[in-house]
């Protein structure tokens, strides 16, 4: 089996927050979907599970970090500089935040970082391979 990744987050409205992640570019797997949770799929190493309140408590009895704070910033690639910014342009338009953090370019690589529904941060970024092969 090939590694992969499952990020849990914690959301306050489960419908909503997958129609915001579908405005970015994840597909829903139905399989992995209920009334609880959601599966979202960025890649086939990659996938977003967005938990119910009440869903997340049956797997952690931590508290939630309260509205505003900051727990995790998760890094996304995107295929071109033209990519990134439409990812923020959509999480504007669709309920999150665009920008949370300055943008970046440093010409090898660009980012922009947006906030979902619930202030989870990601940075949406592009990277130029050859440029930083070049730079080694």
């Amino acid at each position: 089996m090939s590694k992969m990744i499952f990020v849990n987050l914690p959301v306050s409205d489960l419908s909503a927050s997958m129609a915001f992640y579908t405005a970015l570019g994840f597909t829903n797997n139905p399989q992995f979907t209920d009334e609880t949770a959601a599966c979202m799929v960025w890649s086939e190493s990659i996938y977003l599970m967005l938990l119910t309140h009440a869903k997340w408590a049956s797997f952690t009895s931590r508290p939630l970090p309260a509205k505003g704070a900051s727990e995790v910033m998760l890094a996304i690639t995107c295929e071109s500089h033209a990519s990134v910014d439409a990812m923020n342009l959509a999480a504007g338009k669709h309920g999150g935040t665009a920008d949370v953090n300055p943008m970046q370019d440093m010409g090898f690589m660009y980012s922009r970082a947006l906030a979902d529904l619930d202030g989870h941060i990601w940075e949406a970024f592009w990277m130029d391979p050859a440029a930083v092969a070049g730079a080694a």
